[in-house]
C-alpha cells in the first residue's frame, strides 16, 4: 500500500490478524519491527471492544515502545446498532494516548483516512529520528568533529593525561 505524504510516497506493509485467538501464539512476531498499529473493534459489538484493552497491552508488552496507535470503530454505517459510544470509545483513546478514528469498510467512510492519518504521523515520528540521528552524527565527537579544550597550543603541549 502506498501513499502521498508532505510530497514522498510511502509504502506501508499492512499485517492483518483478524484480532483471532489462533494468532496471539505468533504476535509478537508480528510486532517486532512494527511502528504502527491500528486497533479496530466493532461499534456494534461491545465485546470487541473490550478485547482492545488486551490487544492494546500486548501492545505495549511486545512492540517498540514508540509504536504509533489509533484506535478504530468500524461499521459506522451501522449507527441503529451501535453498542460502543463515539464518546466512550475518545475518552479511552485519550486516556491511553491513542488516536481515534471511527470507519465503515462497507462504504470506505473514513477507511483511507484512518491509513493516512496513521501514515502520516509514523512519517514525522521517523523523518524526525532521522534528523536527530543526522545531527547527532555530523555533531558528535568521534565521528570527524575535532574538539580543543583551552584551544589548538594548549593541545600540542600535552599528552593524553597532563594536566
Amino acid at each position: 500500500m502506498s501513499f502521498h505524504v508532505d510530497g514522498k510516497v510511502i509504502k506501508a506493509q499492512i499485517w492483518d490478524t483478524a484480532g483471532q485467538e489462533r494468532y496471539r501464539a505468533i504476535t509478537s512476531a508480528y510486532y517486532r519491527g512494527a511502528v504502527g498499529a491500528l486497533l479496530v473493534y466493532d461499534i456494534t459489538k461491545h465485546t470487541t471492544y473490550d478485547n482492545v484493552q488486551r490487544w492494546l497491552k500486548e501492545l505495549r508488552d511486545h512492540a517498540d515502545s514508540n509504536i504509533v496507535i489509533m484506535l478504530v470503530g468500524n461499521k459506522s454505517d451501522l449507527k441503529h446498532l451501535r453498542a460502543v459510544s463515539t464518546e466512550e470509545a475518545q475518552t479511552f483513546s485519550e486516556k491511553e494516548g491513542l488516536s481515534f478514528i471511527e470507519t465503515s469498510a462497507l462504504d470506505s467512510t473514513n477507511v483511507e483516512k484512518a491509513f493516512q492519518s496513521i501514515l502520516t504521523e509514523i512519517y514525522h515520528i521517523v523523518s524526525k529520528k532521522s534528523l536527530a540521528s543526522e545531527e547527532t552524527t555530523s555533531e558528535g565527537p568521534g565521528e570527524g568533529t575535532q574538539i580543543l579544550v583551552g584551544g589548538a597550543e594548549a593541545s600540542k603541549n600535552r599528552g593524553c593525561c597532563s594536566m
